[in-house]
Order: structure tokens, then sequence, then C-alpha cells
């Protein structure tokens, strides 16, 4: 089977690392040279984005790169805890979550991808299954992220991302303001939003200001320090950090896509954001856990079995770096040349019906809990006081049982391709 694999960010490299090792030809066509592509933040994952790791063999370097997270705790605006639970897991899961840069995520699984075969182009834009670069894949895969060409050309109708009605700006601070705690994913409820941050190993604070606004700003590299110590005078937490702040990042309006109906088409997969932007700090998670469970499905009914003299030679699995047409870099194994086939293209779209089956509750029952998320983040000086008084009594004793189904999720193990 050859797969043709559009955007090489955390959905796209993941899906080339799971393609290739049920014994796929993949080739991953990325827009951006920097493995952060436009947004340079950090992201977290949960366990169940670490089993998705587990099973693509990744997770160590993966934890290597980023920092465990055992707890998170919930903050009022005026430094009131409101709960204390354990960190993307179940308490007695022994796997913590990890925070990690989203350029150092991406080149693990960028790098893992090369050696399991893949061959990664990047500063090449594709535009959509229709591009002459898919002509002669068995497989496309729609990793392109929430404005995916790839979906607009399943659907021409389908629906287009709107402003949800927050932005975000990331940044560093250090050293670590005294008084503040010296671990854990700590979350404020602002006046105008919500404050995250985290105390790294390093004594720096990794933090993140999701603001509240009716439009997104005119000029997101404008938004500073100074305009941010502003929206969040009131927070001492969060002003304390702003005022230690060393780097701010660009901000990232923050957008929403009403359900995608039609998600894959023949040879066609959306995955990730391109087919359910779920949020909820998920979004690397489930396009990795999207990547597995595609994986399992092509190869459980034996879409990527070689078949016959001409197959994939993937000895050693080595790499290397040329420059095409003096723009797109390119590394990996180059194509196998011919027009090999491989035995049961024929049933690629019976296995991407069956990973759609499977994969849409769970985005769908994700998404919803997003929307909650979302809303708690703009809540009214009524609610923000009933959330004072209310939280500390039922946060703690009652997320584990809101949360499990999310944590508890396995992907599944993916088969070796057979040499």
């Amino acid at each position: 089977m050859r797969a043709v694999v559009i955007g090489g960010g955390v959905a796209g490299s993941a899906s080339a690392i799971a393609l290739a090792r049920i014994g796929a030809d993949v080739t991953v066509y990325e827009a951006y040279e920097d493995p952060a592509g436009p947004v340079g933040s950090y992201v977290s994952l949960a366990v169940n984005g670490l089993r998705a790791l587990d099973a693509l063999g990744c997770l160590p370097p993966v934890q290597a790169a980023g920092f465990p997270v055992a707890r998170q705790r919930m903050w009022s605006g005026r430094g009131k805890l409101l709960g204390d639970v354990a960190r993307g897991r179940r308490p007695e899961d022994a796997l913590h979550s990890v925070t990690i840069m989203r350029a150092d995520l991406v080149t693990a699984l960028r790098a893992a991808a090369l050696e399991s075969g893949a061959r990664i182009v990047t500063g090449q834009r594709l535009d959509g299954p229709a591009d002459p670069r898919t002509a002669d894949a068995d497989l496309v895969v729609g990793a392109d992220g929430i404005w995916s060409a790839t979906r607009c050309a399943l659907d021409p109708a389908a629906p287009e991302p709107v402003y949800a009605g927050l932005y975000s700006v990331s940044g560093t601070s250090g050293p670590l303001p005294a008084g503040l705690p010296r671990d854990g994913f700590n979350w404020i409820f602002a006046e105008r939003g919500v404050f995250i941050f985290l105390p790294a190993p390093d004594g720096t604070v990794w933090w993140t200001a999701q603001v509240s606004a009716p439009a997104p700003p005119a000029d997101p590299g404008a938004i500073g320090v100074a305009e941010l110590a502003a929206l969040f005078a009131t927070e001492t937490q969060a002003a304390a950090v702003l005022r230690a702040a060393t780097t701010v990042r660009r901000a990232n309006p923050g957008h929403v896509l009403k359900p995608v109906t039609r998600r894959r088409a023949g040879r066609i997969a959306l995955i990730g954001d391109a087919a359910h932007p779920v949020g909820a700090g998920q979004g690397a998670s489930i396009a990795m856990e999207d990547a597995v469970v595609l994986a399992r499905h092509l190869a459980a009914v034996g879409a990527a079995e070689t078949g016959g003299a001409g197959g994939t030679d993937r000895a050693g699995g080595a790499s290397g770096t040329s420059r095409v047409s003096g723009a797109s870099r390119v590394s990996g194994t180059s194509r196998v040349s011919g027009a090999s086939r491989v035995s049961g293209t024929s049933a690629i779209p019976a296995a991407l019906a069956a990973f759609d089956a499977e994969r849409q509750p769970r985005a769908g029952k994700l998404a919803k809990m997003e929307t909650r998320n979302r809303d708690a983040k703009t809540a009214g000086p009524i609610a923000t006081r009933m959330r004072e008084v209310i939280m500390p009594h039922v946060f703690s004793r009652f997320y584990e049982n809101a949360t499990g189904w999310l944590y508890d999720f396995d992907p599944g193990r993916l088969p070796v391709a057979q040499s």
C-alpha cells in the first residue's frame, strides 16, 4: 500500500509511523519546515496519549524531551484553591502526564517516522487529495489540521472554523516567583478568561493566558506583557508570573468547528483536528490515538500486506536529506521505483469505515466536554462567585468519575510488518 499523508505535524507524523509499521510505503507532505509549525507553544499529553506513543514506539524519547506533571490544581482569581487532582490520569496510574514543547514532540515523531522508513517532504503544501502528488496513492490521510484542505475537498459544504471567543498567548517566565506552587499544572479562573502556569524542572515557568474577547486581536504580535498584565491585574498569581516573563509568543486565536459529517470516502480519511478538533487539552493525544487505530484497522483487513516482488524495501530504515526544486526539503527513504501495488488495497474503504465508526463516538463525547470547559472560561461574575463556593466541595470528589473514560482508553498494539 502506498500512502500519502497530508500534514506533518503531530497527527501526520504519528500516522507515518503507524502506517510504516504495518508495511505501507509512506510519504508525508508538510508545508512548514519548522517542526513547531505556525504555533510554537507547549502541549500536554495525558496517559491516553502516552499509551498511543507507546504503541508507536516513541514513549521514552518524548518523556525525555518533556517533563512529567503529576497534579492539576484549580485556583480562583483571588488565590483560593478550588481543587487538586491527578493530572491527565486516574490517581492510581503510575504513568504521569507529560508536558512538552510542540516542536520537540513533532521532532521526536518525525525522527521515528524516518526510522520506520517513511519519507517526509517539508516546505511543500498539498491542496488536498486532488493534488497530482497523490495520484498513485492507495491511501490519502488528511492530517492537515482544523483548516484542512482535505476536508474541504471531501465535502465542499463542510463546516468552516469560526472564532471561539478566546485567544491564547503563551510564554516563559523565570525564575518561579516566591509563594507560588513549585510543581503541577495550575489553572486560574480569571475575570478575563483563564491563566495556566507550570513550573518546569529548569526553574522557569511555562504559561498560557487564554483571553475571553468578542473578536481576536487585530495584530496577534502586538499582545505583549503589558497588555496581558492589564488583563490579569486582579489575579495575583498570574500577575506575579507575568512580571517575571522572559518570552511572549504571538497570540493564537482559538477556533471551533461544527461536527464534520463526511470524514472519509474511498481511499481518503481525515484524522486529528481535520476530522474532530476536540480541544480540552487532548488535541495531540487524540491525534496519536487516531494514527494507531487507523493503522490497526488497515492491518486487520490486510490492506498493507506486501504482495509479490517489488514491495517496499525497509532494510535499515536509513534517512538522509536533499534539496528538491530549490524550495523543499526531503528526508527519509526514496520512493520505490515502478508501479508495484500491494495486495488488500480493495479493502481500504472498509477499513476506513471501521476506523471512523470506532473513533467518532469518542471524539464527539470529548467535543461536548470541551464546550463545557470553554463556557467555564467565559463565566460571568455571578457564576464565578458560585464556582468559588461550590468547587472546593465537589471538584476533587467527582473529577475522576467525569474523566476516567477518557484516560482509560488504550488504542491497542500495532503489528510488526513482515520483512
